[in-house]
């Protein structure tokens, strides 16, 4: 059981550090992500365990139990639908935008475990060769330490790889080590991982070409939506894209960006101001 008073501490934590809101009548989930944790802690209940944070503000049973209530869920490839719709038209029209720069700047915020920057990655090595010379910069974040550093060490179980991978790149870009694949450096080199909460403090984020912010906002409310969608635009080049989750919106919430459609993706631009015209006479 957890008392009431606890579970409105553990609310209160994974919305400071993670802006995830934990609904009254979740009590449940609580419990049955955070027993394990109690268990390895070596502690005699969730009641203990909340005592125990409570004593400080900082700790790594702090960050333990966000990584416990947080959703980890990724593909290779996820839904299919927007990678194509990357290779047909986002990234070739920003290849042609960015032909004097040659540099690419991609943001795959929320990333878990790493699948989504890796896919991209791959798609870039095997679509667009002529990129090769090229300075593409992708970065994953995650409010999870233990997530990135499973995704910087490359290394995937049986079932992940199974899950959403085509034969043909896992036998290119994979090899086995014991049980696990482990992904070439050819592509682990491309993407940099960073810690990073969304309703943080925004470090070492440079001006990007492409956001890929996916499944992440359905776990926030309505001011923290606006608050991120505000910080995506001021990073996000004026030429760039942005790429929400299927159930995911800008809508209603920040009226700065526009929905672009390309095939069954929703992608969303910022809206271009209209040059001011001035009248003779």
């Amino acid at each position: 059981m957890l008392a009431e008073q606890d579970f409105r501490y553990i609310q209160d934590l994974v919305r400071d550090r993670a802006a995830i809101v934990l609904e009254p009548g979740k009590e449940y989930l609580a419990v049955t992500r955070l027993d394990p944790l109690v268990r390895r802690a070596g502690l005699g209940s969730l009641a203990e365990l909340v005592a125990t944070l409570r004593e400080e503000q900082t700790s790594s049973l702090h960050e333990e139990v966000v990584d416990a209530l947080t959703t980890n869920e990724t593909t290779w490839f996820r839904d299919v639908a927007p990678f194509e719709s990357l290779r047909t038209h986002v990234l070739p029209d920003l290849i042609e935008r960015k032909r004097l720069s040659r540099t690419l700047v991609i943001w795959s915020a929320g990333c878990s475990s790493g699948q989504e920057p890796y896919s991209l990655a791959m798609l870039i090595r095997e679509d667009f060769p002529e990129l090769d010379d090229w300075q593409i910069s992708i970065v994953g974040t995650d409010v999870s330490a233990a997530m990135l550093e499973r995704a910087r060490t490359g290394l995937y179980g049986q079932i992940e790889v199974n899950r959403g991978l085509p034969a043909h790149l896992l036998i290119k870009y994979f090899h086995r080590v014991g049980v696990r694949w482990e992904l070439d450096a050819r592509i682990r080199t491309m993407v940099r991982f960073q810690q990073q909460s969304l309703v943080g403090p925004w470090t070492n984020l440079p001006v990007m070409d492409l956001v890929l912010m996916r499944n992440v906002m359905i776990y926030f409310d309505m001011p923290t939506k606006r608050q991120v969608l505000g910080r995506v635009r001021d990073v996000l080049a004026p030429h760039g894209y942005l790429l929400l989750g299927s159930a995911e919106t800008t809508l209603h919430i920040d009226e700065a960006f526009q929905r672009l459609a390309v095939g069954p993706t929703g992608w969303y631009r910022k809206k271009q101001r209209s040059p001011v015209r001035t009248g003779q006479g």
